[in-house]
């Protein structure tokens, strides 16, 4: 199986875990890391241990980070070289990590997660709009 770790700025990865616990209930081998002012002395040491806490229970582990070339993703980076079959996912949203949690099977590989986390996160943005003609023609009916 492969392993997820959620880190990111504040409290990111605290609430959208939340969040998918929510819908999609608790997730085995899925933890957070998070980063706050206060942890930023020891992010990068608490974020590899955990990453090799988690790679020796799995096949191979998968990072999601809030966003491209803040400090979470930077040291996860840097933790890719360091450990073998660790990969990082920048743009972290809600219905990514919904599927994501859904598409994992234990014979899942790790490039194929990317490949599905990266696709959903994309799908995930969207734009929606009610115009003001809708509205009327509800109330016309």
């Amino acid at each position: 199986m492969i392993g997820f770790i959620l880190t990111g700025h504040g409290h990111f990865s605290t609430g959208l875990k939340s969040a998918l616990d929510m819908i999609a209930g608790p997730q085995e081998a899925f933890e957070i890391v998070t980063f706050t002012e206060e942890e930023a002395g020891a992010y990068g040491d608490t974020l590899r241990a955990a990453v090799k806490a988690m790679r020796e229970k799995n096949d191979g582990v998968l990072i999601f980070c809030d966003l491209m070339g803040g400090t979470p993703f930077n040291q996860s980076m840097m933790i890719t070289a360091e450990q073998d079959n660790v990969q990082v996912v920048a743009g972290t949203n809600l219905p990514m990590l919904i599927d994501i949690v859904m598409a994992r099977m234990p014979e899942s590989t790790i490039a194929d997660l990317v490949a599905e986390a990266v696709e959903v996160g994309k799908e995930g943005v969207c734009h929606m709009e009610l115009g003001a003609d809708a509205a009327d023609d509800d109330e016309d009916e």
